[in-house]
């Protein structure tokens, strides 16, 4: 069984068709999103209108929360004036049909690999889409937040960072990355951008033996500044400097 795990595509359509793109090629059986699907990016009804053609269970992130609710969950994540303009331009962008399937989103979905072996899949933890699990998180930390779960395999998104960490004797913490920003976790913020690709991961399991393969994906940036230009989204020069590389 094959399963491609996406997470965090922000409202990036155009580089969620650059992973389904190279998914074509990988021959997956399953693909499951770890939410914050929708808000932030150019696409917001693009986005969702390709998750739902690919009929593929969708976890409720924070972001996604968010932009049905309005109501900060996080005092991490308090929303900026950009932040607020591009929410309110994001809902006039999608139905009442649009979203009410996002509403749908679930905190927690299982997915059998085998008889006995689950795939335990959320946003930030099980325990609240805000958690934080990063590569340095203390041992302490990660245990309380992930310790305890009947999983062979526990994928949360929320901090775009791929990683593969050891939970337990038998069990391990799975990150796929993000689609829609992928970007590196240590840079600080005078020296922050974004990876000219999109993350993703595949987990492969059989006959007991289980696999994990991180894929980056290039794109076009510049063909990405150019929809994001051209989309009418509030605030779109400050995003693209996200996308100026250290160099230029």
């Amino acid at each position: 069984m094959r399963i491609a795990v996406i997470s965090d595509i922000h409202g990036n359509c155009f580089a969620l068709d650059v992973i389904l793109a190279d998914l074509r090629q990988q021959e997956v059986e399953q693909i499951v999103c770890l939410g914050d699907a929708i808000q932030g990016g150019a696409q917001p009804a693009q986005t969702v209108q390709r998750l739902r053609e690919l009929h593929c269970p969708v976890v409720m992130g924070n972001a996604d929360a968010w932009l049905l609710t309005g109501q900060d969950t996080s005092p991490l994540e308090q929303a900026s004036e950009g932040q607020l303009a591009v929410r309110a331009w994001s809902l006039t962008q999608l139905s009442e049909d649009d979203q009410a399937w996002i509403a749908g989103f679930q905190p927690i979905i299982d997915i059998s690999l085998e008889t006995d072996k689950k795939l335990f899949c959320f946003h930030g933890s099980p325990h609240s889409f805000d958690d934080i699990l990063l590569p340095d998180t203390p041992e302490e930390e990660f245990q309380r937040l992930l310790g305890g779960f009947d999983a062979v395999l526990m994928t949360g998104g929320h901090t775009h960072t791929q990683q593969l960490r050891r939970i337990g004797d038998a069990s391990w913490y799975l990150n796929p990355g993000s689609v829609g920003l992928a970007y590196n976790w240590r840079l600080p913020d005078d020296q922050f951008h974004a990876d000219p690709w999109a993350d993703y991961a595949i987990v492969t399991m059989q006959e007991g033996r289980i696999g994990v393969e991180f894929r980056h994906v290039p794109f076009d940036v510049d063909e990405l500044i150019r929809m994001i230009r051209t989309s009418g989204k509030p605030d779109a020069e400050n995003a693209l400097k996200m996308y100026r590389q250290p160099d230029g």
